[in-house]
């Protein structure tokens, strides 16, 4: 059954043209409760019939509605009969009269046939358009034509000219918010969108926007929709209803707001979960039969029922649109924030709607300080900046990762000055790479090998995942470390899947990533003997492509270095060999073991290097010795209890404590 769009006008003329509609009704009820009081008949022919032309307020919602779902006169009747029992009082009432030996005193269709002339059965079948199209509500009962009678409410609101998103679509879908500015990569794909629109000749299209980040997606698919004058909205393929009839009643009801409301579709595909066979149906149900536009978000091409389907793909803006975009959000700051837009867009890859959310934010809070007694200074609003992209750029990482709140200093991390100098150079790729890779010229001669990677290789206790927080603490960057166990799987494709996300979900260069202890993932490539191996060679295989391109920096630990392949290594930009700690470093580690704040008495620094020991071992025997001591009630830690807490570190190492070794701690 085809419907036409139309949308309605301002709110007060659609009520005077009901309530004009309504006084024929209102007579007609009269007349039927006259006749059935007097025994007399009531003559329906001479009564005047409500005008289905549009007045001189112009069209009607009313009337809009009827030539929208193709209403014949007597069902015109029925639904402005049930209309007015809801806005006039006194109109139930004299439904009730007319029906007396009803209880619920609503309208009922046989009411409606009694009063209303051009009566049909056919307005009561359910293939009717008063109950295809829920337009009213049949109530229980044991007979159809004495069933209570109720307009939609969606219905309701829309005869008043009032703009509302039926409650049974509003907990599924969203409205998708039109962006500010756009970039001109991004103007190119909207104006394909319009074009195609325009010139299909069905009530149906369908569009593919391709592109890893689904807010570019949205928002390229809203400033379209504006321009066509739809409303879009937004609907997850993990909230689309599964069971048939559930999906079925959104589909209908999807339908009539396309018809009511001229509202376009936005499916935003889950890319990052296999789908079931269920969600599989109920996805190309969707696209076979929704009518007017629908657009179809995801980071892949999806293999679509045979239509004519336009696909674009959508890239991230460019280095050059990120300026664009800061520029234009931060307005008047921007020019006074000493080139600090430039190394902005050097360390986040941000999409179009979080720069211009983080530049209001930036706005927001200044304008708060200036209503106090301190203003911001370029600096606080730089370092604002700066904060607010790292929270808009996290990712969604909670199932594979953990984000780490790094605290370390440079002046904590005891190295040698050749390892130390090398985590220098990994800070300066990060911080100078827009300058490096733009502006002189090396992005242009290749993409490849332009991630920044480095692999840190050592035994345990030696300070990797310490000097991985050092960088991310010198870079004001957040560190995630990935959690193995969840990302590499059994099961042949998985395990590349999951990398996926994690990179997809990084993408902004707003983090560090930390694959802490990661031999088992990026051991030695084998030799291929069957399926398994060879699967187990595409994943190191994508995993090098990943690195190869990922923005930001990736950070590799392992206990045993001959365990990486060497074809892997050669593709890493820095590797760095954490030493064990000599005589020298043990030493500086326990004058910096202790915080300011803790306690201490007579420690022998000397003596407790003599301990060989990694680092992460001397700070497990300073936390445990505190805890020793806050327990005892000591005012301070001392040699003795931190005598205890190396006996113990010793026995979890299993390893013999000489006398040699603690002579004259105690």
């Amino acid at each position: 059954m085809m419907v036409q769009n139309r949308q309605t006008q301002h709110s007060p003329i659609h009520r005077q043209a009901l309530m004009a509609a309504l006084m024929p009704i209102r007579q007609r009820l009269q007349q039927r409760i006259a006749a059935r009081q007097t025994g007399a008949s009531a003559d329906l022919e001479t009564l005047p019939i409500p005008s289905s032309t549009p007045d001189s307020l112009g069209a009607s919602a009313l009337e809009q509605l009827c030539q929208t779902f193709q209403l014949a006169p007597f069902e015109r009747g029925i639904l402005l009969l049930c209309a007015g029992v809801e806005l006039d009082p006194t109109l139930r009432q004299l439904c009730a009269q007319a029906e007396p030996e009803l209880k619920h005193g609503a309208p009922t269709f046989n009411l409606a046939g009694l009063v209303l002339a051009q009566g049909h059965w056919d307005a009561f079948v359910p293939a009717s358009p008063l109950r295809h199209w829920q337009l009213i509500e049949v109530g229980a009962s044991r007979q159809l034509m004495t069933a209570p009678l109720r307009i939609d409410e969606r219905i309701l609101h829309h005869l008043m000219g009032i703009p509302y998103l039926d409650e049974r679509l509003s907990g599924l879908l969203h409205p998708v918010a039109v962006p500010q500015v756009l970039v001109p990569s991004h103007q190119t794909q909207i104006e394909a969108i319009v074009a195609s629109r325009g010139q299909s000749e069905s009530a149906r299209s369908l569009v593919q926007l391709c592109g890893a980040d689904g807010e570019n997606n949205a928002a390229i698919a809203a400033a379209a929709c504006k321009q066509l004058k739809l409303s879009l909205f937004g609907l997850s393929t993990n909230a689309l209803p599964l069971n048939p009839a559930d999906l079925h009643q959104f589909l209908r009801l999807w339908e009539r707001e396309v018809a009511l409301s001229n509202a376009a579709l936005l499916l935003e595909w889950d890319d990052t979960h296999e789908l079931d066979a269920a969600r599989e149906s109920a996805i190309a149900l969707l696209i076979e039969t929704v009518t007017g536009l629908l657009l179809i978000s995801g980071r892949n091409r999806k293999a679509l029922p045979q239509q004519a389907t336009l696909t674009l793909e959508i890239n991230a803006p460019t280095a050059s649109e990120q300026r664009y975009l800061w520029q234009a959000t931060l307005g008047d700051y921007a020019a006074h924030l000493n080139g600090y837009v430039e190394t902005l867009v050097s360390q986040f890859n941000l999409n179009t709607s979080t720069i211009q959310a983080a530049g209001q934010q930036v706005k927001g809070y200044d304008a708060l300080h200036q209503s106090g007694t301190n203003q911001l200074t370029e600096t606080d609003i730089c370092t604002t900046i700066w904060e607010v992209c790292r929270v808009q750029s996290r990712p969604q990482l909670d199932d594979l990762a953990q984000r780490i709140d790094p605290k370390e200093a440079w002046a904590d991390l005891i190295l040698p000055m050749q390892q130390k100098q090398m985590l220098l150079d990994v800070v300066a790729h990060v911080r100078r790479r827009s300058l490096v890779y733009e502006h002189w010229g090396f992005a242009g001669r290749s993409n490849r090998g332009l991630g920044i990677s480095a692999l840190f290789s050592g035994t345990s206790g030696t300070g990797k995942t310490m000097a991985a927080g050092s960088i991310a603490h010198e870079l004001k960057l957040d560190l995630y470390r990935i959690d193995l166990s969840s990302v590499v799987s059994k099961y042949i494709g998985e395990t590349e899947k999951n990398l996926q996300r994690v990179f997809d979900a990084a993408e902004t260069g707003g983090v560090i990533l930390l694959f802490d202890e990661a031999d088992a993932l990026f051991g030695k490539r084998s030799d291929v003997k069957d399926s398994h191996d060879r699967y187990a060679n595409m994943e190191v295989s994508y995993l090098l492509q990943r690195m190869e391109a990922y923005r930001g920096l990736a950070i590799l630990t392992t206990n045993l270095k001959e365990a990486i392949d060497p074809a892997f290594l050669r593709r890493i930009r820095f590797v760095v060999r954490f030493p064990f700690p000599e005589y020298g470093d043990r030493m500086a580690i326990w004058e910096r073991i202790f915080p300011p704040q803790t306690p201490t008495q007579d420690l022998n620094f000397k003596k407790l290097a003599k301990l060989n020991l990694a680092g992460g071992n001397i700070r497990n025997i300073a936390l445990n010795a505190t805890f020793l001591a806050a327990e005892a009630g000591s005012p301070a830690v001392t040699m003795e209890h931190l005598l205890k807490a190396t006996q113990s570190e010793y026995l979890k190492l299993e390893r013999q404590l000489t006398e040699a070794e603690v002579k004259g701690w105690v």
